[in-house]
């Protein structure tokens, strides 16, 4: 399945009418499917390049090296996970993945001894703020739809909980997978919006009318999803749609980079008036961002 693709290559705040434009194809990619892609953001070719350069230097390395950058709490979100820890569908066996998060990358201590290099830190925490500056971007268009002041979301994330994932997932033999394991479990994502960056090789699925089907990568574009909150903040008008990547067996690796763009911890996430109506009453109460996105990760981490 090739998902529809919003072009930003005319954004322009100052001209309302490039924003319309690119406001009615991105609802009616989140109010069918909950899935898009989008091109000509703030992240170039060439930084993505050297990201995924660095991703795979890091993933190939011992696993005493590894070791030492060791994720410690779901409070943190910081560190390396390796294989068979994270159950992203936890009614199924351990996702056959390992991965380096990055949560409030901007205010991390830079002189963590978990940072495998100051060139890794340094370069990670230059395309985390080039994510930012685009998930705003995309931000301000669905406030624009919402019928909300343009900077609604992006004054919520701020990047409290705003988390940078390196994902690595190893090419298994067919008989070490147990029955229903997969590389990431099926699962929707807890916060506002999510932004993937794909290497080449596929595995992404996404639940479309009840079927799988797979979110083939397309060079140069991110593809781009909404969470659990903005389903709760439009109504359900946004879907949150469950996903989940193949294991490999065959001889590639598959790296993927995923930016998720979660509101900080006290942000009230309640049903915006604008979807609202007789016919569509509020369905979800008020929480805080902070409590639904504990919850969901330490759900994960059995």
């Amino acid at each position: 399945m090739k998902l529809p693709n919003i072009d930003f290559s005319d954004y322009d705040e100052a001209e309302p009418e490039t924003i319309r434009t690119i406001a009615r194809d991105m609802e009616r990619a989140l109010t069918t499917l909950g899935f898009m892609s989008i091109s000509n953001l703030d992240v170039t070719r060439e930084q993505l390049a050297e990201i995924f350069t660095l991703s795979e230097a890091f993933f190939t390395q011992s696993k005493e090296a590894k070791q030492k950058s060791l994720y410690r709490s779901a409070e943190e979100n910081f560190g390396y996970q390796g294989l068979g820890v994270e159950y992203l569908d936890p009614t199924k066996p351990a996702d056959v993945k390992e991965t380096f998060t990055m949560r409030n990358l901007q205010h991390h201590n830079p002189a963590d001894e978990r940072w495998p290099s100051d060139f890794f830190r340094d370069k990670m925490t230059r395309f985390y703020a080039d994510c930012l500056s685009s998930a705003h971007k995309v931000q301000r268009v669905l406030a624009k739809i919402l019928e909300t002041e343009s900077d609604f979301f992006v004054r919520y994330h701020n990047g409290e909980n705003v988390s940078l994932r390196l994902l690595h997932y190893p090419p298994t033999d067919a008989s070490s997978i147990s029955d229903g394991q997969l590389g990431a479990g099926a699962h929707t994502d807890y916060g506002m919006i999510t932004l993937l960056f794909q290497s080449g090789v596929g595995g992404l699925q996404v639940l479309d009318g009840g079927e799988w089907v797979d979110a083939d990568p397309v060079d140069n574009t991110i593809v781009v999803n909404t969470g659990d909150l903005m389903e709760r903040w439009t109504n359900g008008r946004f879907k949150s749609t469950l996903h989940r990547v193949q294991p490999l067996t065959g001889q590639r690796s598959r790296s993927s980079i995923a930016m998720f763009v979660d509101p900080d911890t006290e942000t009230p996430v309640e049903v915006l008036k604008s979807c609202i109506d007789d016919e569509h009453p509020a369905q979800y109460e008020k929480i805080t961002a902070g409590e639904h996105i504990q919850q969901k990760i330490q759900a994960t981490h059995l």
